[in-house]
């Protein structure tokens, strides 16, 4: 069962196009329908699917007649003229272009197998497949994906362990665990066999014993079924579960295919918000956001040296579950998630990062930027606002806050500076590079002395303060400074440049003790 929105969203990659609606998008469709009548009675269902009708009022008439929600038919010369508002049935045109064929299928696989776990994508009956599984194996079953996080599991408890709990509750196999299998060979065996494996009790990992067999289409391993036993399955038991994980393959396939579409729809969606692109309040009612204030968060992850794996991670994590039940909306582009989140609030988007961070492995490590508060025209602006402060943030320390740029733009601003000066563009002749070339040379501090003197706003005892030093050392580090170069420190503008170099040259630099300096002895 889907909504009717999430319908409209899809097919409109496919050339239908929502021409009017007088019931709410929210309203939910369970089943598809053609024109038919059998026994005496019209078939009813929620879409109608309007073959063959020869206007847009016979289609509308159908529709009423099957009590339809909404009608999809194709254009024709009246397409102009609706007369489905009286009668509250939604009506979508078809592109002359795409097939019936095409898109009965599309329709039947979004309504029909659109269905979806409260562990995220997949058609509620894996729930009722992994019951009867548990029933016909006599024992506990957990049925997982091609990364081990669990998908379904019985109701039936029999042979129940305490690594069953921890698979189930952490939504994956513990960190522990999953080595253990690792390092006894059995993904090795899921990647490359169709026959069932057991895997004997392990005391130390809470496990009473395991038979588990690969799910799989053609050669691609798309998940796998765990049995707990305390023995090998032998007869009709060890039968059952090789046949229940081809029946779990065509489960998986199926609502792959859904949600896949749904990705590419939501992805495309976005990207051409951040884009800029036309028609973007469309855009956003297609994706079921509110056009009020909206945040974009811009996401980088890695493994080690592997960004691929992690990132194509994040996104799945960050698109999955029921799309309408997920406060924002996501795409891939390049090596980064851009997500759109509604709202003004900064510590809303943190929480949201933060959760998408607890969802994520141990072992991946994620950065985030967050722009600040943008309207549907500034969405553009805010991506790039998004992309410096992702930048800034992997400058930090991993556990670090994200940056957003309402907070954080005076940083991001000397961010650029800081590219530039390492681009090669910063002055290597002035005040400030001939001040650090003595320094380098006789192993002075008056660059630093410079720096405090004008954070201080030109007053030595607050120099002094932020050195650590007598006020009158800085002055007699100032005359010397004098002699060395021709700071002018009465011209504001000068002063101003000085501040801007510094600030983007020698950012980490700030506020260490010159206590040692040999030119403060002897003038305390």
């Amino acid at each position: 069962m889907v909504t009717l929105d999430r319908l409209v969203n899809v097919l409109g990659s496919y050339g239908v196009r929502l021409r009017f609606c007088p019931v709410p998008r929210s309203t939910e469709l369970g089943s598809v329908v053609m024109h038919e009548i059998a026994g005496g009675r019209t078939v009813v269902g929620d879409v109608l699917l309007a073959i063959g009708a020869r206007s847009v009022k016979e289609a509308v008439r159908w529709a009423v007649s099957a009590r339809a929600v909404v009608v999809l038919l194709r254009s024709g010369d009246d397409d102009a003229t609706f007369s489905g508002m009286a009668e509250g049935v939604g009506v979508m045109v078809v592109d002359p272009t795409v097939s019936w064929s095409e898109l009965a299928a599309v329709v039947y696989g979004l309504v029909l197998e659109g269905r979806e776990t409260e562990s995220g994508r997949g058609p509620t009956d894996l729930f009722a497949l992994a019951d009867s599984l548990a029933e016909t194996t006599g024992g506990a079953v957990v049925i997982e994906d091609q990364l081990s996080r669990v998908l379904a599991y019985s109701r039936k408890q029999q042979n129940a362990d305490p690594a069953r709990t921890a698979t189930i509750m952490d939504r994956q196999a513990p960190d522990g665990l999953s080595e253990f299998f690792r390092a006894h060979g059995v993904y090795t065996h899921l990647a490359a066999s169709d026959e069932p494996l057991y895997i004997g009790a392990h005391p130390e990992h809470g496990l009473t014993g395991r038979m588990v067999v690969a799910v799989r289409s053609g050669r691609e391993l798309l998940g796998s079924v765990w049995v707990a036993c305390p023995a090998p399955l032998k007869g009709q038991a060890r039968a059952a579960l090789v046949d229940g994980a081809r029946t779990v393959a065509l489960h998986l396939l199926r609502s792959r295919a859904s949600a896949d579409l749904e990705r590419q729809v939501e992805s495309e969606l976005v990207i051409r918000l951040l884009e800029g692109g036309a028609d973007t309040t469309s855009s956003v009612s297609r994706l079921g956001l509110s056009p009020g204030p909206l945040r974009v968060i811009a996401i980088q992850a890695t493994i080690g040296a592997d960004r691929d794996a992690a990132l194509l991670l994040a996104f799945d994590r960050a698109t999955t579950g029921f799309g309408w039940s997920r406060p924002g909306r996501s795409a891939l582009a390049g090596n980064t998630v851009y997500t759109i989140l509604p709202g003004e609030d900064l510590e809303t988007a943190r929480r949201w990062i933060a959760g998408l961070r607890a969802a994520l492995p141990e072992r991946v490590t994620l950065s985030a930027g967050i722009s600040k508060p943008a309207q549907l025209a500034e969405l553009p602006a805010a991506r790039q606002e998004a992309d410096e402060c992702l930048a800034l943030h992997q400058t930090c320390a991993a556990d670090s806050a994200p940056p957003a740029y309402d907070e954080s733009w005076d940083e991001i601003l000397l961010q650029r500076l800081r590219t530039a000066a390492s681009a090669g563009r910063s002055p290597d002749r002035g005040p400030v590079a001939e001040l650090r070339r003595h320094d380098e040379a006789h192993a002075t501090g008056y660059v630093a002395t410079l720096r405090a003197w004008l954070e201080g706003l030109g007053d030595p005892a607050e120099a002094g303060r932020r050195l650590g030093v007598h006020e009158n050392t800085v002055r007699y580090r100032l005359r010397k400074m004098g002699e060395i170069t021709d700071l002018q420190l009465d011209d504001a503008g000068k002063r101003l440049a000085m501040m801007i170099e510094l600030a983007a040259t020698d950012v980490h630099q700030r506020n260490l003790p010159l206590s040692a300096d040999p030119d403060r002895l002897g003038d305390e």
